[in-house]
């Protein structure tokens, strides 16, 4: 079955998986082909191993096959902003100060999303430190707002936005002190919520602001 990625939201991923239309590795290496393809241009990722992503997919397969299916978003693809840590993968804030850092542990979200069988894709830029509100002021690159290249995604969380935006992935979190998801949500097209003060957990968010970071999530759809 052909996959139309520019309407697929993280529902329509889930129908697919459930009803055998597609298997997640052809989901995931659908998203890897948009990536290579579109990326070059959208510059919204920073790192993303593909081999990690598809040996994930695949075990979700096999659970799926066994009956064994985390929940019904097994094997569905979620990118990360690079303030949120993933056990093994880096985690530099966007910053060539901590680019050397692998975290040894996931953080809360990530675990929480690990157990219902999503899979992290890759790390999303943002401005360094998320201090920022372009994503122009990271260390590395400057990612583009995906509907018009020659203007800024927004920020800090421009990364996320502009993956979920140039369908990259189905779905992203993002991080808000006063208006890093809101802001690129809205220059990208996309949907996103900060979540009220302590309704999800910071363990694993490298912090701006202690006292009003919150983690979110960035989607194509209010239902996601």
């Amino acid at each position: 079955m052909s996959i139309d990625f520019t309407r697929l939201t993280v529902g329509r991923a889930a129908k697919l998986l459930a009803e055998k239309h597609c298997s997640a590795v052809e989901l995931c290496r659908g998203y890897l082909d948009r990536i290579q393809a579109l990326d070059g241009q959208v510059k919204a990722f920073l790192k993303i191993d593909a081999d990690r992503i598809l040996d994930a997919a695949r075990a979700a397969d096999q659970r799926r096959a066994d009956g064994r299916a985390l929940s019904e978003y097994d094997g569905i693809p979620i990118g990360i902003k690079d303030c949120i840590v993933t056990a093994g993968e880096s985690c530099s804030c966007a910053s060539k100060l901590l680019e050397p850092v692998v975290s040894p542990y996931d953080s809360t979200v990530v675990a929480r999303l690990k157990a219902r069988g999503f899979i992290p894709a890759g790390r999303l830029n943002m401005d360094e430190f998320a201090m920022g509100s372009s994503c122009e002021n990271s260390a590395f690159q400057k990612t583009c707002n995906p509907w018009a290249l020659d203007r800024v995604p927004g920020g800090s969380s421009g990364g996320s936005a502009a993956a979920v935006g140039a369908r990259l992935v189905p779905a992203a979190l993002g991080s808000d002190t006063g208006g890093s998801i809101r802001q690129p949500a809205a220059f990208c097209g996309v949907v996103g919520v900060k979540p009220t003060y302590g309704r999800v957990s910071r363990y694993g968010l490298v912090a701006f602001a202690s006292s009003l970071d919150q983690i979110g999530p960035m989607t194509l759809s209010v239902e996601d």
